[in-house]
């Protein structure tokens, strides 16, 4: 399951920097529990704990595809669209100011490729048991 693999990497690195980004908010504002009424603080662990809530059915639901079957550059596809939609949201939650253009962004993203994921899955599986059961009707 490379490309699961890949993709699970990624999605490693900017768990970590996010991690990191509520570790130095905690340290420059001497919190050690919630977010302390700082409201930075506040947005950086919802940016993280949204991060957290997402990725791994994403993963799962990537990795089932993959590992059933399904055309990899489809694969390649919906993962890159949900890295994007986790960047952006977590640019939108960290960064941008009351309008949160990139933070809907990100959620949209990220909403679609679940909904295009959990499909993906259903209509491949459909695909294989089909093909399954001609294969076995023809001999």
């Amino acid at each position: 399951m490379y490309v699961t693999a890949i993709f699970s990497t990624i999605l490693a690195f900017i768990f970590i920097r996010l991690t990191f980004h509520v570790i130095e908010l905690r340290k420059l504002h001497k919190v050690a529990f919630g977010h302390g009424g700082v409201d930075s603080l506040e947005k950086a662990i919802r940016a993280h704990g949204n991060f957290s809530e997402y990725v791994p059915i994403s993963l799962i639901l990537m990795g089932t595809l993959e590992f059933n079957g399904a055309p990899s550059f489809w694969i390649v596809i919906l993962g890159a669209f949900f890295v994007l939609g986790r960047y952006f949201h977590a640019r939108g939650m960290n960064h941008d100011g009351p309008d949160f253009e990139n933070r809907v962004t990100g959620m949209k993203f990220t909403l679609v490729t679940v909904a295009l994921l959990a499909l993906s899955n259903v209509i491949w599986i459909a695909y294989v048991l089909l093909a399954a059961a001609k294969f076995a009707a023809m001999h």
